[in-house]
Parts: C-alpha cells; sequence; structure tokens
C-alpha cells in the first residue's frame, strides 16, 4: 500500500510540474514576444542595454507588473494553451524516461535477461525476452495473466521471465517464497498459474502451500528451501533493483530495451508490436 501511495504521489507531484513548467514557458514566450516588438527590451538597449545581455534581463518592478498583466490576459483569453503545453512537456517527459530506460536495462541486462535459473515460462532458449515484475495480490497482475497466457500460445519463440516483487503486503512476500521455492522441484510456473489464477481472497503463505501440496511437491523440502538465505537474497536483489529503475508499482513489463508499465488494455498487441520489431531491427541487450 506505500508502494501504491507513493506512485499516486509521484504522479501528482510530476503533473504539478508540468503545470508550472507550463505557466513559465508560456510567461517567457510572452514576456520575449513583448520584448522583441519595440516594448521593454527595446526601452531597455536605448538605456545602453543589449537585448539578452544582463542588463536587458532585468525588469523594474513596474515592467514586471506589466508582463504579468499581459501574462494574465493572455491566459484568460486562450485557456487551451496550457494544456497544448503540458501535452508537449508530457511527450517530452516521455521520451527522456525512455531513454533514462533503456540505459538502466542495459546497464542491468544480465540479471534481467540472463539470471541463473531464473523462473520463466515460454522457450527457454526464446529470441526476445518478456520480463515481469508482479505481485501475486496484484489486481491488474491477475488481469494481465490472460495477455501472457495468450501470448506464449500464441509465439512460442519468446521467453517469459517471471521478476517476483512482493510490494503489496505480507502474504505476497510469504507466496513468493513458496513460488521460488517450488522451482527447485520443477514446478514454478505451475504454482505461478495457480496463484494468479486464484479468486476468493487474497494469497499469502497458507494459500500457496495448499497449492503446493495439490501439484504434489515435497513439502518438508519446500518448507525448508523457502526459508533460504538465497532465496531471501534474490527477492532482495529484484526489490532494489526495482527501485533503482523507478519501478514503483506492478505490474511493469519490460521487452527487449522497451518497457510497459501498468496492465493497459492492449497489451497483448503493444507486447506482440514490440517484438514484431525488435525481430525485425535487432536486439542489442537481448
Amino acid at each position: 500500500m506505500r508502494a501504491f501511495e507513493k506512485l499516486c504521489n509521484g504522479l501528482a507531484a510530476h503533473r504539478a510540474m508540468l503545470w508550472v513548467a507550463g505557466v513559465v514557458a508560456t510567461a517567457a514566450f510572452l514576456a520575449l514576444s513583448y520584448g522583441s516588438g519595440g516594448g521593454i527590451f527595446s526601452a531597455q538597449a536605448q538605456a545602453g542595454g543589449e537585448p539578452g545581455s544582463a542588463a536587458a534581463s532585468s525588469f523594474s518592478e513596474p515592467q514586471k507588473r506589466d508582463i504579468e498583466a499581459i501574462v494574465r490576459t493572455y491566459f484568460l483569453k486562450n485557456p487551451k494553451l496550457l494544456l497544448e503545453v503540458e501535452k508537449e512537456l508530457k511527450k517530452l517527459v516521455a521520451e527522456e524516461e525512455a531513454a533514462a530506460m533503456k540505459k538502466s536495462i542495459a546497464k542491468n541486462a544480465d540479471f534481467l535477461f540472463r539470471r541463473a535459473n531464473a523462473p520463466m515460462a515460454g522457450n527457454p532458449q526464446g529470441d526476445i525476452p518478456i520480463v515481469e515484475f508482479f505481485d501475486f495480490n496484484c489486481g491488474y497482475c491477475k488481469r494481465s495473466f490472460k495477455d501472457i497466457n495468450a501470448l506464449l500460445a500464441k509465439d512460442p519463440k519468446v521467453k517469459v521471465l517471471f521478476m517476483d516483487y512482493p510490494i503489496l503486503s505480507k502474504g505476497s512476500l510469504e507466496a513468493s517464497k513458496v513460488a521460488l521455492a517450488a522451482r527447485n522441484q520443477g514446478k514454478y510456473w505451475e504454482i505461478h498459474k495457480a496463484l494468479l489464477s486464484h479468486r476468493g481472497g487474497g494469497v499469502d503463505g497458507k494459500v500457496a502451500l495448499k497449492v503446493a501440496k495439490s501439484l504434489g511437491l515435497d513439502m518438508a523440502k519446500l518448507t525448508k528451501d523457502m526459508e533460504s538465505p538465497e532465496i531471501k537474497a534474490e527477492i532482495e536483489k529484484i526489490q532494489a533493483l526495482a527501485q533503482s529503475m523507478d519501478i514503483n508499482g506492478t505490474p511493469h513489463f519490460i521487452v527487449g530495451d522497451r518497457n510497459i508499465p501498468g496492465a493497459p488494455s492492449n497489451l497483448l498487441n503493444q507486447i506482440l508490436k514490440n517484438v514484431s520489431e525488435l525481430r525485425a531491427k535487432g536486439c542489442s541487450v537481448c
């Protein structure tokens, strides 16, 4: 829950930042336009300052009030301008975030795509890896699970690598420990499917152990393995990696050097499109 609140607060702060940036950018544009028409900048140039110089950039209080009045009047007459500025700023921020994510993916490619004994589904020698950060109690992860199943059925050449990222509850952590321990008996994918398909309450250690027993696992070995230092260290490594990559919510998908946050309604189509493009252009990090 704390991670979800952090994400929401981050989004709110991001929107506020865009709004303020839009106001500042528009105000600067109007001030420059006013000056280039023979107003403030022209007057200062006549007093010995060149436009763009330190002298020209220093306004008197009456001049500042004039600019503020112009900006206010312009905003009132053209309120949609701020929405246009915000749209372009969002586009710019998205492009910068995508570029930063590409660098982060490349930096952590070995752990993301080539981690020894990574829990996975699909083709172990798949040409394009899809990584999913997920939580067993995440409703959107449960919703996107059908798209992952459809992807595996549609494309036999991909492999899906799972990052257990239990951030929603203690029960999520317990369930991840059981699932990762089941990997030692070759049953991770079976438990993963069962837990993400679970209905009728949250998923925790008791639910996960019940599923494991129904699948015929060696329960004595499972309960011992799930408390091993290796599994604890693996989960902590994933949590640290997610935080370093600014992945604050689940699900979050990485397709080659691209990423898809959340569970969009067209998730399957987005993944297939990215996979197709990466096959055509090549994947430098896969």
